[in-house]
């Protein structure tokens, strides 16, 4: 149960391969999750830490579609970490899975997790990504929390990532398409051999976000894929899109 009164709805992604109680009002899990873990990859016997987990959404996709791999979601918000612990129950992965509730901008909270420093394999994260000085946000505390990125939120997230992440291991975020630049930006520092793929609402419009996948103290070249677009010209969800979003299938930025 959570701790909090919290109406909840039971829902399927992944074509029913995933089911993720959820709150009813604030923020829905929607492609931006699924992307993300089809973007992520990883190995049996890996560690990956999903920052700003929610639900569990993401990290649990990950887990579903590897075997073996252990994960770790982190999230701030106590009755989004209930509603993870009781997914990751309801999808028979409790024994791969650990929920902790702690700020991510906070090394001393990780660390009292039991997040060390150089310790996981992978990171994936959907941070929050509106700008709260330029876009009228939603009144819900809850969505407003997923939504609203502080002054040099992203930055703080990424310097925590790296800091998660063992030599040579893979960061994963999803982001705006309009702030593409800004992620690169963020990610030069710690980061190199970024690859991106731009995501489509369909194949003639602008993306509307960007997967990036960028390796701890790597070299070499980064890398722009083609772009994922989520529907057809007649507003059909795109073969692509349904072989990640509905069968399970991985992104070539994962394969990298």
């Amino acid at each position: 149960m959570t701790p909090d009164v919290l109406a909840t709805s039971e829902d399927a992604v992944l074509g029913g391969r995933l089911r993720l109680r959820q709150p009813l009002r604030g923020h829905r899990v929607g492609h931006d999750a699924i992307l993300l873990a089809a973007a992520t990859g990883g190995r049996a016997g890996e560690h990956a830490i999903d920052l700003g987990a929610g639900v569990g959404a993401a990290g649990l996709a990950l887990a579903a579609r590897v075997q073996d791999l252990k994960v770790t979601l982190v999230e701030i918000d106590a009755a989004l970490c209930a509603l993870a612990r009781d997914n990751a129950r309801l999808n028979g992965l409790g024994e791969r899975i650990d929920v902790h509730r702690a700020d991510v901008e906070d090394r001393q909270a990780l660390s009292a997790c039991g997040l060390a420093a150089g310790s996981a394999d992978r990171v994936l994260m959907n941070p929050p990504f509106h700008d709260v000085r330029r876009q009228n946000l939603s009144p819900d505390p809850q969505r407003r929390l997923a939504y609203a990125a502080a002054p040099g939120l992203l930055p703080r997230w990424v310097a925590n990532a790296a800091w998660l992440l063992k030599p040579r291991g893979v960061l994963t975020l999803i982001w705006r398409a309009d702030e593409a630049a800004t992620v690169v930006a963020a990610l030069a520092g710690e980061f190199g051999a970024v690859a991106v793929l731009p995501v489509l609402p369909r194949a003639d419009a602008p993306a509307i976000r960007v997967l990036l996948r960028a390796v701890k103290s790597g070299h070499g070249a980064g890398k722009t894929y083609p772009a994922l677009a989520l529907n057809d010209a007649q507003g059909k969800p795109s073969s692509q899109a349904e072989a990640v979003l509905r069968n399970g299938a991985t992104l070539t930025l994962a394969e990298t």
